[in-house]
């Protein structure tokens, strides 16, 4: 019988890099404090001051989380909330609101504005870990997830996508559609034609720069706004209404 090792979940999650946590806070004491704690249970931890300090520090690092205060200088935790979700590659990363608010209409204004998680002050140590971790894992297995999702049977859908320009090159027989209007965003319209190339999520994320999450995002809206199911169905309905070249 072999004695080769088998990894487990828990020496695979050993060996996974470190979360990268952004800690958003103006109050210095509270800020080295949870710094510390964070780095104590295996996070590695970057501080910012105010919400401006905080979105210029995640444009350079990309954190798999951001923990802000609601209440700082310059720019409060909703201001940054908003830039953050504006942005191309940060649109997708979970935010947790770490605050001395804890009135519910406050925690709904919270989650409206599309924070992930909200924890009021005092807090316990150990459940600012759990939740943070928890948030973290979360959004790892998202990732994995669009990541397998993105590498399923890339040369099936470009034989589909094929056939279809194949189809509808000869076509000229099939019944004439009217000129589709769609409200799709520039970046919309750059997806659906990456899609209708063929590309999948990974190529077309690498391509315009931006996460596999916010590409998949993309690509649900133009099912919303297309009404189809599949990248298959989307190819040809853009195809069909000449809304790709």
């Amino acid at each position: 019988m072999s004695d080769a090792h088998t990894p487990t979940a828990e020496s695979a999650e050993a060996a996974a890099p470190a979360p990268r946590l952004l800690l958003v806070d103006d109050e210095p004491g509270l800020r080295t404090a949870v710094q510390a704690y964070l780095e104590d249970e295996g996070f590695d931890v970057t501080t910012a001051v105010d919400g401006e300090e905080g979105f210029s520090k995640a444009q350079q690092m990309l954190p798999d989380v951001v923990i802000s205060d609601v209440m700082m200088p310059r720019l409060d935790g909703y201001g940054l909330l908003q830039k953050l979700r504006a942005d191309e590659r940060l649109g997708g990363t979970p935010v947790i609101f770490l605050t001395a608010k804890g009135m519910t209409a406050d925690r709904t204004q919270g989650y409206l504005a599309g924070v992930d998680d909200y924890i009021p002050k005092p807090f316990d140590p150990e459940e600012l870990v759990a939740r943070v971790r928890n948030v973290a894992q979360r959004q790892q297995r998202l990732l994995q997830e669009a990541a397998r999702f993105a590498d399923t049977d890339m040369g099936q859908m470009a034989k589909q996508i094929t056939e279809i320009r194949s189809l509808l090159a000869q076509a000229e027989a099939l019944p004439s559609t009217e000129p589709a209007v769609h409200s799709f965003t520039p970046r919309e319209a750059s997806v659906l034609q990456l899609v209708a190339e063929g590309l999948m999520n990974k190529e077309i994320a690498r391509q315009l720069e931006t996460s596999i999450r916010n590409v998949e995002k993309y690509v649900s809206r133009l099912f919303n706004k297309t009404g189809t199911s599949s990248r298959t169905e989307l190819v040809r309905y853009a195809l069909e209404h000449r809304l790709v070249t």
